[in-house]
């Protein structure tokens, strides 16, 4: 395993699996954009085939908004039965 430390977030690797935390600096996140919402953690979740990930969430009634396609990549946001926004984000 790999752990790296960045002045406003925390990566953490495991070299034979795909799972990746990453901790943001809430203040530096609000400094970003002033209307991002910290009072719960944002989570981000990442795939390697997010058409697929995306028709499996809204299939079984998940609560899902459209796949924002960027130039650094893809992305959409989810929300749990309580109502938390969670992102996923395609990695290749």
């Amino acid at each position: 395993a790999d752990s790296k430390i960045a002045s406003d977030h925390y990566h953490h690797y495991e070299e034979d699996e795909f799972t990746t935390f990453v901790l943001y600096n809430k203040s530096l996140m609000e400094k970003q954009n002033p209307n991002t919402y910290t009072g719960h953690p944002s989570i981000l979740l990442s795939t390697t085939d997010i058409d697929k990930t995306y028709e499996e969430l809204k299939n079984n009634g998940v609560d899902v908004t459209d796949i924002m396609k960027m130039p650094y990549g893809s992305m959409f946001t989810f929300k749990d039965q309580d109502g938390n926004p969670y992102i996923i984000r395609e990695d290749k």
